[in-house]
């Protein structure tokens, strides 16, 4: 049972209708979103956002709470599979109409930085290593010489990819739309699941190119540098 109400299930609170639409604006237009906007988008007055939240900077920092909160309970429910790759959990809640409010605000708050887009990736890595580790033992993955820069670097790239998409796309208000998700998504997933099962690169000649120059190489999952 969710802890958090999504955004489309009505609480009619006013403290949850101004974070709800605070939420929404800040995925559509990012964090330069005017407070005046917010309070219109709620049906309340400026006044009454800052009586309900001091300030612009509490505001937001009740949108991440929420968001985040919400986000990693929703992604216990996409995450079957020992083999599921790092981050794609994001792509399958933005399938679903009442996540995509809450996937544009995390990808506008790994845009913006700091240190709550640092703390959300770090919880994605540290949890792709437990369920990676399952797949490498249950012999579904193959295994890393350093599984946490795998790890970043696979999280990197489809992040990266759909926040590609958000700084192409003209029309701000797209993002709300499941065309953008499907846009997006599909122009990920097929070269994603074609370097994930079949590899890039027909021989390791690189791969052992910088093992030999590399100053301290990796060691491979039995501990052998190779």
């Amino acid at each position: 049972m969710r802890s958090q109400p999504l955004l489309s299930e009505g609480d009619l609170s006013t403290r949850a209708r101004i974070r709800h639409a605070a939420v929404a604006r800040f995925g559509r237009d990012g964090f330069d979103a005017s407070l005046r906007t917010i309070a219109r988008d709620a049906g309340v007055s400026a006044a009454s956002v800052v009586k309900t939240f001091g300030s612009k900077e509490a505001l937001r920092a009740e949108c991440d709470e929420y968001v985040f909160a919400v986000i990693v309970e929703g992604k216990r429910s996409v995450i079957a599979a020992p083999s599921g790759a790092p981050g794609a959990f994001i792509g399958q809640l933005a399938k679903s109409e009442e996540y995509r409010p809450l996937i544009a605000y995390v990808l506008r708050t790994i845009q913006a930085g700091g240190e709550t887009a640092r703390s959300f990736i770090d919880h994605m890595v540290e949890d792709a290593l437990a369920y990676v580790a399952d797949g490498v033992a249950a012999g579904l993955v193959v295994p890393s010489r350093d599984e946490e820069a795998r790890i970043r670097f696979l999280i990197g790239a489809t992040l990266g990819n759909l926040l590609l998409a958000l700084a192409t796309e003209s029309d701000p208000s797209a993002i709300e739309r499941a065309e953008f998700w499907d846009r997006a998504l599909a122009a990920l997933t097929l070269p994603a699941l074609e370097v994930y099962s079949e590899g890039f690169l027909t021989d390791r000649a690189m791969l052992d190119a910088y093992l030999l120059y590399v100053s301290d190489p990796p060691a491979d999952s039995s501990g052998v540098v190779a």
